[in-house]
Parts: C-alpha cells; sequence; structure tokens
C-alpha cells in the first residue's frame, strides 16, 4: 500500500483505478464521500503520520495498482536512473500535461509511491502509467526511435520529429549508462543562448519541458 496527502491529490483517486482503503482526516466532511472508511483525526495525529512539514488536512491509505501487460505507444518518456522524487513526479505531471500515457523506467529508477513523488505529481501518477523494467533490453526490441539527448546532438528548434519515438531521459549526475546511449538512433539538444556559455546543464525535469514544448509544436 502507499499514501497519497492533500484532499486535492486524493479526490483524483476517486476518478482513477487505483482503490482506496480508508482515508484519515482532520475534516472528513470536506470529502463527503460514504463509500471509503473515514476516520476523524486531530491536527496532531495527523503531524506524527504525514511525511510532509507542513501536513495538510487528509492522508489516504491506497493499494498499490495491478501489474498489467503493456505495449509502446507513440511517444513515450524513458528514464535511466533518475534518482530525485521531486523530478520524477514533475515529469510525471509533464507527460499528463502532454497526453503521453506511458513512461518506461529503469529498474533503479525512483519508485512512483515514493510520498515525495506522489505529492509532486499532483494527481498526475492516476493519469500516467510507469512500467519498471530492463532498459537495454526494451530499447534493444522496440520499434520507436529512442532518442537522447547530447550536447553535441541535434537542435531541438530545427529536428525533424519521427512519428514514433522514446525521449530518453537520463541520471541527474551522471546522465544515461553508456549501454543506453548505444541504442539511441537520434540525439538532440536545446542549445544555449546566454552570453557566457557557462550554466554546464539544466535540470531534467526542465529540460523535458522545454523538449516536449518544442517536439508538440510542430
Amino acid at each position: 500500500m502507499f499514501l497519497v496527502e492533500g484532499n486535492k491529490i486524493i479526490c483524483e483517486l476517486f476518478n482513477s483505478n487505483f482503490k482506496v482503503k480508508e482515508i484519515l482526516s482532520t475534516d472528513p466532511q470536506k470529502l463527503d464521500r460514504t463509500d471509503i472508511p473515514i476516520t476523524h483525526i486531530s491536527e496532531n495525529e495527523l503531524k506524527k503520520i504525514s511525511f510532509l512539514k507542513t501536513p495538510k488536512d487528509s492522508v489516504a491509505v491506497c493499494y498499490l495498482a495491478e501489474e498489467e501487460s503493456w505495449a509502446d505507444k507513440k511517444i513515450q518518456l524513458v528514464l535511466d536512473g533518475i534518482q530525485d522524487p521531486g523530478n520524477l513526479g514533475t515529469i510525471i505531471r509533464l507527460a499528463d500535461w502532454f497526453g503521453i500515457e506511458q513512461i518506461i523506467c529503469s529498474e533503479d529508477t525512483v519508485d512512483v509511491y515514493n510520498p515525495k513523488v506522489i505529492q509532486a505529481t499532483m494527481g498526475s501518477f492516476t493519469r500516467v502509467n510507469l512500467v519498471y523494467t530492463d532498459l537495454v533490453e526494451y530499447l534493444s526490441k522496440t520499434e520507436n526511435i529512442n532518442i537522447g539527448t547530447d550536447m553535441d546532438g541535434e537542435n531541438i528548434y530545427t529536428f525533424e520529429k519521427p512519428e514514433k519515438i522514446n525521449l530518453i531521459l537520463g541520471n541527474e549526475g551522471n546522465g544515461m549508462r553508456p549501454e543506453t546511449e548505444k541504442l539511441l538512433q537520434k540525439c538532440i539538444t536545446i542549445p544555449r543562448f546566454g552570453k557566457s556559455q557557462s550554466t554546464e546543464s539544466l535540470n531534467v525535469s526542465m529540460a523535458a519541458g522545454i523538449i516536449l514544448g518544442q517536439l508538440f509544436s510542430k
């Protein structure tokens, strides 16, 4: 099971396939549900069970999603060792915004059920399917074009978008693994416009947002 905090995100669960076991709330009337057990708790009790520095009104205890069979989608994000929960949550939120239904993750990518990831998605985890798998095996079999980022890659602003894409994003500090890099068919880069040209890199979720914005503009 996993926890979801805050009424706003908890309400997203009611329109999803996730099953809620119970809710602990400081103000049960706000949720207005009779089909789920809701326990009234104090602010102090909420602080004890919350993962947040400033706890929100409620905590829901939910069942993990059942593993289902999956197939390639036309545009997918592929994550190679993303470690920061905030980055993963933001990337899931971005995927939801752009209508990307599936994210393929390496087995060492941070767990989607990490409370910080769930919080950062702002409910988007209910609409984006995450698959954890052996990336090398997957990338060598997929029919999608494997695209990665590289400082010497093709300019994102002139890049011609293939019909079926795997956009691969690497680890925050080390980038993608050499064995993943070998399976790239195209490389793209976000050109720098700053005069000093001294910023080494962009945050991975920020880079994902810029690339997706450009890919969808075509």
